[in-house]
């Protein structure tokens, strides 16, 4: 059970509100001064924005403000009802939470085997099931990012045209490798996110290139990741010893030549929807996230969990303030109390005395949508995940075996923590925007869920699905969740999504850099 109840169809009026206890509504339509607000019977005394919140009642300085019955934020004035209420009469404060781990826990009622939907996915020989067909080429260090991004570039859609099975040649560099702790978390990190992409269900084949000098030394990720091995499948090269640039660049041109034939006898089957794992992203939020995208997404989340499918929440900071609701509905205390740890880590070493998320400060895209602060768009964050049970929480990049809703710790930073979900087995991003995030994730695909309905208009080539019908009063939660869940199924068959079709994805490999570079 979750304890934030949803509305399935806001009310047509100029304000919505979202709990009877709350002492905030949220405006449906920019708001002119004087504006009488119907059915609360205020006067607004403010200009308020489509998204933000009008006080629905006097609130006393210090008093706890709340949305959806959650508090997420306090009164750092006196607001009079009918005032808008934003970052400038309101305030981040710390304040005690009830964990009740496990408290709420109900198993997950799982359809019959007949009645769970299927796919058409590509099935490895090693079980593995994959929504898209990629070559993949790695490098170990940044020093050789240029080397793989030369090599992938060379596959144009003209060369690969007598591959028609085959998705792309993708080139995955990034800025870490080298200058960084040889041992502990900040080098496992790197390696089981390499290892990860490199035996991800999409990757039929691959390359991973070093320089030869670096601390991620081939030999070493290798040694780290038994799995991970180099065979015809997975090739390795070192520039050092291949000749530098140029020439490492032509040994890789010809060995992806090598790899295409077979990669590309691949048939896509019926397969269970159980086979889809998706990570869950949000990203440029605004005041109708927790309203319309990120409700209907969790009703998706559901659906799919019932089928026998996984769904990923992660961006650790976006559920601070509201783990509460998650640890109730925990499998175990053992599972509630990963979370909690988790977080203290954030707290109390990772960003002590700084200025992010997790201590209250959010982009200042979320707050021109109407977000105050960190509480109050973890409210609509955590809802991606549905209201099913949280079997277990997973640090970044780890192998996601469990199946139904999981945890995985990341930054809200929306390419680093997708590159996590996915190095975990994500084959498939689902990602709600109310501001326009602009979005591709190769090997998966990616789908935008726009929240409202002007921003889906104005970005209509980037976004997939327009819940912003919900806000219009032409569909509910429960229906726009059943169609992004058929939509995903249709993507994960091999369908294109909006991100895919402009081909984005190529740079948004971005491993979590937590240690110290020196």
């Amino acid at each position: 059970m979750a304890l934030i109840e949803i509305h399935e169809k806001p009310t047509a009026g100029m304000t919505i509100r979202l709990h009877e206890q709350d002492n905030v509504v949220v405006a449906r339509v920019d708001l002119p001064i004087g504006a009488k607000l119907e059915p609360e019977g205020l006067i607004c005394k403010s200009q308020v924005t489509a998204g933000f919140k009008v006080a629905a009642r006097n609130i006393v300085k210090g008093d706890p403000i709340r949305k959806y019955n959650v508090v997420i934020g306090f009164a750092s004035a006196d607001i009079a009802a009918g005032a808008m209420v934003h970052s400038h009469n309101m305030e981040f404060r710390e304040f005690d939470r009830d964990y009740a781990h496990a408290q709420d826990y109900r198993p997950v009622d799982l359809l019959p085997e007949h009645e769970r939907a299927t796919f058409m996915g590509i099935v490895r020989e090693n079980g593995q099931v994959a929504t898209r067909n990629y070559v993949g080429i790695l490098a170990t260090v940044n020093c050789s990012a240029t080397v793989v991004h030369k090599i992938a570039a060379w596959f144009t859609p003209e060369r690969l045209a007598q591959y028609p099975n085959i998705d792309g040649v993708v080139a995955f560099a990034h800025g870490l490798g080298c200058g960084m702790e040889m041992t502990g978390e900040p080098m496992d990190l790197l390696r089981r996110t390499m290892a990860g992409y490199a035996l991800h269900a999409n990757i039929a084949a691959g390359l991973v290139i070093g320089l030869g000098c670096e601390r991620n030394q081939i030999n070493g990720l290798l040694k780290a990741h038994p799995h991970l091995k180099a065979t015809s499948r997975l090739r390795t090269f070192v520039m050092q010893e291949s000749g530098g640039t140029r020439q490492t660049i032509e040994a890789g041109i010809a060995a992806v030549k090598e790899l295409l034939p077979e990669a590309n006898r691949v048939v896509r089957q019926p397969v269970p929807a159980s086979h889809i794992t998706v990570g869950l992203q949000c990203g440029g939020s605004d005041g109708f996230s927790s309203i319309t995208a990120n409700p209907a997404l969790g009703a998706a989340m559901d659906l799919l969990v019932r089928h026998g499918g996984t769904a990923i929440l992660s961006e650790t900071p976006e559920i601070y303030g509201v783990e509460h609701t998650l640890t109730r509905r925990a499998r175990s205390r053992e599972v509630g109390e990963k979370l909690i740890e988790r977080i203290r880590w954030w707290k109390d070493v990772y960003t002590v005395g700084r200025d992010t998320q997790i201590n209250g400060v959010v982009s200042p895209g979320n707050q021109h949508g109407g977000l105050a602060n960190i509480l109050e768009k973890s409210l609509g964050s955590s809802m991606k995940g549905g209201t099913g049970p949280l079997m277990e929480v997973y640090r970044y990049a780890e192998p996601v075996t469990q199946k139904g809703f999981v945890f995985m710790d990341t930054p809200g930073f929306d390419p680093c923590s997708a590159t996590g979900q996915i190095a975990g087995g994500a084959n498939v991003i689902l990602f709600t925007t109310g501001r326009g995030s602009c979005f591709g994730a190769k090997p998966v695909p990616s789908i935008k869920l726009a929240t409202n309905t002007p921003m889906y208009r104005k970005l209509e080539e980037d976004m997939d699905i327009n819940c912003g019908a919900i806000l219009d009063g032409t569909s509910t939660v429960k229906a726009m969740g059943e169609q992004i869940l058929a939509h995903t199924l249709k993507i994960c068959s091999g369908e294109r999504s909006k991100s895919e079709e402009l081909g984005l994805g190529d740079h948004e490999f971005v491993p979590w850099n937590i240690g110290v570079v020196g």
